[in-house]
């Protein structure tokens, strides 16, 4: 004789598969197509080579097509979210904390590791070897490279450092220059265009220098660092919130997992000098908001 109560779970169970089935099928009509966008820190074909792999991965993953969008720069990502055209971000840590200070709906979702393990980084000052600058200081009335407003390593933290140091840069520099990208700052170093540059730096192994060299694009010995910032909390990856729980549980879990799924593809990403991602909340990147905001108040001081 058959259990009535095992009959009873047996179609309480069908009817939750049904429902998760049912859940999944909603949200892939809703979303045919996923675009992931990405703030721009070397050329578009180095981030299409990099995050290439990446996307056919999410597509495999989530049974949807994802489309990596190539941001000319920081707003363009940012603005995308706010807007919801862009569901998936990798974000510096200022300009994901910009987006949430102007209103995107987002969460984080993990975080960067580094290859030591750690979970920062840092702003570098860069001058050419062979120049005489041992310090900022020595930099009076020369042209400074920065990278994007919306770059933490490439404009925030520098100009907070600056700030620390009593100097306002567009006083004390001849000229102040926005290069757009962290490689872009490195090229107009080496051609001098600038005479310093702003830019992030992991440590003597991982940097967008040591990217650059490794592409045959600069040699790392040609430059020296004449200023480090305290560290920076890392950079995420971030959805947005009004997403279903489902497709962001999905999500989350693909990439965490990119690692040991698709090492290879982790592997051309990193250039294997990185650990896998790990989950991150909106916490860590609350004092980023907050020195989004001193900059912000600099500016304004500025303007007055």
């Amino acid at each position: 004789m058959i259990d009535r109560r095992s009959v009873l779970g047996l179609v309480a169970g069908a009817v939750a598969l049904s429902a998760t089935g049912a859940m999944a099928q909603d949200w892939k009509a809703k979303y045919p197509e996923i675009v992931f966008g990405k703030v721009p820190d070397e050329n578009a074909s180095g981030t299409m080579d990099r995050l290439g792999p990446l996307m056919e991965y999410l597509s495999k993953e989530l049974g949807t097509k994802v489309t990596l969008r190539i941001a000319q720069d920081y707003a363009a990502v940012i603005e995308g979210q706010r807007s919801g055209q862009i569901h998936i971000a990798n974000y510096g840590p200022a300009s994901y904390a910009r987006a949430v200070m102007v209103g995107a709906k987002i969460e984080p979702i993990t975080i960067e590791v580094n290859e030591d393990g750690t979970k920062g980084y840092y702003s570098v000052f860069y001058v050419k070897k062979d120049s005489p600058y041992q310090k900022v200081e020595d930099l009076k009335g020369k042209n400074l490279g920065l990278v994007d407003p919306n770059s933490t390593s490439g404009n925030n933290v520098p100009r907070f450092s600056l700030a620390k140091m009593g100097i306002e840069p567009e006083s004390f520099f001849s000229k102040v220059v926005y290069t757009g990208s962290h490689e872009n700052a490195v090229i107009a170093l080496g051609q001098g265009t600038v005479d310093v540059v702003a830019n992030w730096w992991n440590d003597e192994n991982e940097s967008m220098l040591k990217r650059m060299e490794r592409k045959g694009m600069a040699k790392y010995s040609d430059y020296r660092i004449i200023f480090k910032s305290d560290q920076i909390v890392n950079s995420p990856i971030a959805v947005l919130s009004d997403m279903p729980a489902d497709l962001k549980k999905k999500i989350a879990e693909a990439i965490l997992a990119y690692p040991t799924k698709d090492p290879e593809g982790f592997k051309k990403m990193t250039d294997g000098k990185a650990k896998p991602w790990e989950p991150i909340t909106h916490d860590a990147y609350k004092p980023i908001i907050e020195l989004n905001k001193f900059v912000d108040d600099l500016r304004k001081k500025k303007a007055s």
